[in-house]
């Protein structure tokens, strides 16, 4: 089958949703399809289409189901679709009804959903790759903040936990992730001079996040809304524990009973949980073990089953 993948996110991105549209791209490659990415639908010949992002990828999701309506057409929920644009926005909502199949990243986001449209959802946890861990630097406990600056990742919320540790602890935060806008470039800047224990490096290659995530103590996702974060999966496949905002994507990441959780935009509570991790190692055991326990969510071949699976039901 050609099968043509839809992602708004430019080509040389490395927004989440564009690493997402590669690999599943990859992997449908390697089922025996033939597939193309495009940010928007050319028009060219497809038997399916999978479109990432409800509201975004409105046109190619009308103009692929006016031209073809009698091939699939699968909608993959993207975090601002599930927990924003699906409750009022009119574009997102005919993208649902035209939909063949759903895909959510993770099993809570299930229960953003109707009955109806449930019945037509899948889940589809995303795959990492297995990163070797390294080696910790011994003069400091990192925290590492994989992220790009903007409202929805609520970016700043570690470092403003640093006000509230001790200066003799030996926590420090290194923060990777392009600015989606100059005001936010500039606030890190000032974050910079007021915190020495915050480090903003910007834009980082893939592979220099995944080594970066690889020798840190702990991971931190800050979020206000999750689809299914790329970075909470290569931190399950690189071993690193997670330190999560209390949001609906990150529990189904991480599920219900993980000690790893702090309540949304409260950095007094994330400091708590910081300072438990560098002075309670059976706290951090914990979170380790229960971080193992999900790896095999996040794995090339059960993403790749799942996919099949999906295929198979519409084929």
């Amino acid at each position: 089958m050609k099968i043509i993948v839809v992602t708004p996110a430019a080509k040389r991105s490395r927004h989440g949703n564009r690493n997402t549209a590669a690999r599943w791209s990859d992997l449908l490659h390697d089922l025996g399809h033939k597939t193309s990415v495009e940010v928007t639908w050319s028009g060219s010949d497809a038997d399916m289409m999978i479109a990432l992002h409800a509201r975004r990828s409105h046109d190619s999701i009308r103009r692929f189901a006016q031209s073809y309506p009698a091939q699939p057409l699968i909608v993959a929920l993207t975090g601002t679709d599930l927990y924003r644009d699906i409750r009022f926005d009119a574009d997102a909502q005919l993208s649902m009804q035209l939909a063949t199949r759903m895909i959510v990243l993770q099993d809570m986001g299930l229960k953003e959903l109707t009955p109806k449209l449930r019945r037509k959802t899948r889940v589809v946890y995303q795959s990492a790759p297995v990163t070797p861990r390294l080696a910790p630097l011994k003069s400091r406990f990192e925290v590492f903040v994989s992220g790009h600056l903007r409202e929805e990742k609520d970016p700043f919320r570690t470092v403003a936990a640093l006000a509230c540790i001790p200066l003799e602890s030996r926590i420090r935060v290194t923060h990777a992730g392009g600015a989606m806008s100059p005001e936010f470039a500039e606030e890190a800047r000032q974050w910079m001079q007021r915190e020495p224990r915050y480090r903003w490096l910007g834009e980082v290659t893939q592979g220099r996040a995944l080594r970066l995530l690889a020798r840190s103590r702990v991971m931190v996702i800050s979020s206000r809304m999750e689809g299914g974060a790329n970075v909470v999966c290569e931190a399950l496949a690189a071993r690193v524990p997670v330190i999560a905002s209390r949001v609906s994507g990150n529990i189904g990441m991480l599920g219900r009973d993980y000690a790893g959780y702090y309540p949304l935009e409260d950095e007094r509570a994330l400091s708590k949980l910081l300072l438990r991790a560098e002075t309670d190692a059976g706290f951090l055991r914990r979170l380790i073990a229960q971080c193992r326990a999900r790896r095999h969510l996040v794995t090339a071949h059960s993403e790749r089953t799942a996919l099949r699976k999906l295929l198979a039901e519409v084929i």
